[in-house]
Order: structure tokens, then sequence, then C-alpha cells
């Protein structure tokens, strides 16, 4: 038996899963890390904690199945998109990494739109915005003068961790095209966008392909994980589009909805769609493109609720359950760190509105999981207005779809049928992924075939619709009384 190794890095944990070749999963093991808050708008990453947690899951993947680390035949990692480690020469990270739900760069981003608007259009997928690489490195660039001007590298997210496994200096096409510093046509750096941060493409990674191996482990990083030298290792890519890959969306049309730290849902087409309300990504198969909404706080809305009054989450589905749709008139809207689709503003914020005495923990539980419900139905209407050709149903991914009382909300909030897949993470997905760079599976429908299964179907109810779309008017016309006020406008 021969395994394949995959690990990722979400926006509040890593995770790894251990697979064999007969496509079934031997161990899991998860290592959560802290995103530091320290003002208004800051979400940063210490880098190293992502290191720990590698070295951590590796161990606990090793442990658990009793596999040996020699029959593990390749290991790819996956992890949020741009996140970038700025470093020094000798690769050490110089401070910490901003996450891309972070909000500081508005300044930023209003300069590039009035200065550089038009060669954004030619080269990048995507529209400014606080969650890309540039404006955040434009932001350090402005305001941590004395750390910018110890740059001499940069990597991100999972080439970083990947970077100590193997010494690389290499990142995946797919991370670039989010970077905001990536030409789309030349498939190359650009010099143009480069120069905004007085950096040029001799400081950035090499790009590769997802399934390309890029290295082995070294002897230094065996002696840390337990893995043994020499074990190759992938390029690997973004956390998205590996649970886009697991959850078997890999022909045009087919649709995913994600509940996780973010929410998304992803339309496979053959084209990017570039617009405001979009996050345009290449597919790892050739030719693909998975155009998607994106929400900034989806089930981080219920991690925060959960962390902020207490509680787990099963206790709190069965709170939330006793509720009946609308909450007893309790409003909640998820925009904790701003908000992406359908509005793009990072000033918009969190809140309950139309509190009563009457309303227990149980009301503002079960509202927060509504608020996510109206901001996937807000997403679902911004995508459905560019009349992208989809199917009616869609693969439910993330840690809130294992939610029974959550899926069916989502369910019933935008009218649809919901598929569950056995596996859909992130982790699972770069396992298979290298699975296929091995040719341990012939292609990626042959891995899909021999490694996932839909286990779950949800149907809609009718008359829940009708209700959560009396709910969605009030949580549009709230949010436009409250956005002039976020915005300072009082």
């Amino acid at each position: 038996m021969k395994y394949l190794l995959g690990i990722d890095f979400g926006g509040g944990a890593s995770k790894a899963t251990l697979i064999g070749d007969d496509g079934k999963i031997y161990a899991t093991h998860t290592t959560e890390y802290e995103t530091i808050y320290s003002k208004p708008g800051f979400a940063e990453q210490n880098p190293e904690e992502w290191v720990s947690a590698t070295i951590e899951n590796i161990k606990g993947v090793l442990s658990k199945s009793r596999v040996d680390a020699g029959d593990i035949i390749a290991i790819s990692l996956d992890a949020a998109t741009h996140t970038a480690v700025i470093m020094d020469e000798n690769f050490k990270p110089i401070r910490n990494a901003i996450y891309w739900t972070d909000t500081r760069s508005t300044k930023e981003v209003e300069f590039l739109k009035e200065n550089y608007a038009d060669v954004i259009d030619k080269e990048v997928l995507h529209k400014p915005d606080t969650i890309w690489t540039l404006p955040e490195l434009l932001w350090i660039k402005n305001n941590d003068k004395e750390n910018w001007a110890n740059v001499e590298k940069i990597l991100f997210a999972k080439d970083y961790v990947r970077h100590k496994l193997t010494g690389d200096y290499v990142t995946d096409y797919i991370e670039a095209e989010g970077s905001m510093m990536f030409d789309i046509n030349t498939l190359k750096w650009s010099d143009e966008l480069l120069g905004i941060l007085g950096l040029d493409a001799s400081m950035m990674p090499e790009i590769k392909k997802p399934t390309d191996i890029v290295g082995t482990v070294t002897k230094e990083a065996e002696l840390l994980t337990g893995l043994k030298e020499g074990t190759k290792v992938l390029c690997g890519t973004t956390d998205t589009v590996m649970e886009v890959f697991a959850s078997g969306a890999v022909k045009k049309g087919q649709m995913t909805l994600k509940l996780a730290t973010a929410g998304r849902i992803c339309v496979i087409t053959d084209k990017p769609y570039p617009d405001v309300n979009l996050i345009n990504y290449s597919h790892v198969i050739d030719s693909l493109f998975y155009p998607g909404t994106a929400t900034k706080s989806c089930a981080a809305s219920y991690r925060w609720f959960r962390d902020t009054f207490g509680g787990d989450y099963k206790e709190l589905d069965k709170m939330a359950q006793s509720i009946p749709i609308g909450s007893d008139g309790l409003v909640f809207h998820p925009y904790l760190n701003g908000e992406l689709t359908p509005y793009a503003n990072p000033n918009l914020c969190a809140d309950f509105v139309g509190v009563r005495a009457s309303h227990t923990k149980a009301h503002f539980t079960r509202s927060v999981l509504e608020g996510v419900a109206m901001s996937m139905l807000d997403s679902k209407e911004a995508l459905d207005s560019l009349n992208i050709e989809h199917d009616d149903a869609a693969v439910i991914i993330g840690g809130g779809g294992k939610s029974p009382l959550w899926r069916q909300m989502i369910s019933d909030a935008l009218g649809i049928k919901l598929y569950e897949m056995k596996y859909a993470d992130s982790s699972f997905g770069s396992a298979m992924l290298a699975g296929v760079a091995m040719g341990i599976f012939e292609n990626y429908e042959d891995a899909l075939n021999k490694c996932n299964e839909v286990i779950s179907e949800t149907l809609p109810n009718e008359e829940n619709t009708k209700q959560y779309r009396k709910l969605f008017k009030k949580y549009k016309a709230v949010q436009k009384a409250l956005e002039p006020i976020y915005n300072g406008n009082y």
C-alpha cells in the first residue's frame, strides 16, 4: 500500500489527511492556531504557527494510522489564498502575515483604483480590494517602512510551509492569480504592478503548476516531522480550488457552495468573468475556471459567536432549532470584517437589529445562522445577475455544511438542492492531487470515482423558502439603512 498526504491551512486551523492508493482515508489530524485581531480591521497570522501546526499534524496522522512514513510517496499542501509572508534574504519572516480578511488597506485600494485601473483590468482577473496581496503589501510599504526595507523574498502561506519541508522557492499559478501582481496574459509576474511596490520579479517565487514535483523532504524536516527524507512534495495550490476538486466539481456548469471561514458560491466555467462581485481563479483542470462570489465571515461568524458567548456547535444548533424562521424579528448581518459580495465594502460591520427583552441566546444563535444564509442568498442573486449558466443544485462544502440544521436552512433560503459528499475538504483534495501527480489515479475524474461519493441530499422546503424570502427583504432593507452610518456619513 502506498499513501498520499494532503495538508490544508484554513482561517483558524490546519488539517492533514492521509489516504491510501485504494482511495480510503487512513487518518486525519487538525491543529488550531490564532488569527490576531490587534486593531479594528486588522487580521494577522504568525507563519511559524503554520509550521508548528504542520509538524503536529504530520506526527498526528503517522501516530493514528501507524503507517510507515516511508510508504508515503507524495505530499501536497494548500492554503487560503493571497496571504503573503515577507522575508529577509535567509527566508526568515520579518513580520506577521496579513490575512486576507484584513481591511486596513482601504487607502491603498483607492490609490490603485485611481492610478492603475487600466493595467489591473488588462493583467488581473480581479478588481482592487483589501483582500488581495498587492494592496496589503502596499500598506506595509507605506506604514511599516522599517520592516519593508528588509524585504528580500516573498512567499505565500502554503509555499512558506513547503519551503520549510523542502527548501524550494516556488508558488503555483492559481496562487499567483490571487496576488494582483501576476499578468494572466504572459503567465509571469507583472513588472508594472511589482513596480508599485519597488519590487522586481527576481524577488518573487518561480511559478509552477500545482501538480509539479518541486522538491523532496529534507533531513532537517525528517527530524522535525517523522517524514522520510526524499519524500516527494508537490507545489500544491489554493484551498478553494482543492475544495472545488474534492467536491466533484470538474465539469462546466457544476456549482459548489462553501460554508467555511468565508462563504463562496462557485460555478465551473470555460472562461473567467471579471466583475466586482466575483473572484476568478483557474481550475486545476486546464481550460476551466471557477468564478465565484465571496463573503468574508461565513462560518467565521458562528465561530465568533461560539467563542464570545460560549457553548459548543451541537448545543448551539439544538438551541437554534427551537426558534422559528425569522428569529422572532432578530436580524444579523455577518459583516465582521466588512463584506465582499455584493457590496465590496470593508466599512460594513456586523450587527444584531431588532433586539427585544424576549430574545434569548437561542434567538441570537439562530439569527447568526440565518444572517449567513441571507448573505449567501445575497451572493446567489449577484451571481445570477451575470447570467452564468449553472446547474440547479450545488455541492455543499466546508465545516458549516456538516450541520444538518444549517444545511437545510441554506437549501431553503436559496431554494436549491444541496448534495453532501463523503469528503469535501481541502486537505482531502490535496491528497488526491498528489495521487494524480504520481500516477496513482489516471486523472481527476478517476481520483473522484475511487475516493469519493455523494452521501446525502437536502431538498428545499417550499413554504420555508417563502418565509426566508420575506426575511431577506428585511435583511436588505436594514443593510441599506445602516451602510451610510458604517461609511461615516452621520
